[in-house]
């Protein structure tokens, strides 16, 4: 048998979600669809969720995380700055080395 600890992080700021799984999720999806409301979509949530989930991520973050495309022949969108590329790069390795560290103190443990 083998066990194994599973855990969510978030992190917040002033008490409230600021990045969490969900989150990062949306954001991934933002970045490979360029369209909110596809990504809403693709991950079964409403878009007006969708938008309080990045409107809510843009307003925590020092620095822009999504931005809207106006219009033109190509029509509109949606992508991430460089910000929100380094948000998704962040969360994703302290989410793999907090995975590692708990795997590593069961191991401490014989639960045989």
């Amino acid at each position: 048998m083998v066990y194994k600890i599973k855990s969510r992080i978030w992190i917040e700021v002033d008490n409230t979600t600021f990045l969490g799984e969900g989150r990062v999720r949306l954001l991934k999806s933002i970045k490979e669809t360029k369209s909110l409301s596809k990504s809403a979509r693709e991950l079964g949530i409403s878009y007006k969720k969708a938008w309080n989930l990045i409107d809510s991520v843009n307003k925590k973050a020092d620095k822009p995380v999504v931005v809207r495309i106006s219009g033109g022949s190509g029509g509109g969108g949606t992508t991430l700055t460089e910000h929100g590329f380094e948000l998704i790069e962040m969360y994703d390795t302290i989410n793999t080395n907090c995975w590692k560290y708990l795997d590593k103190q069961l191991k401490k443990y014989s639960l045989d």
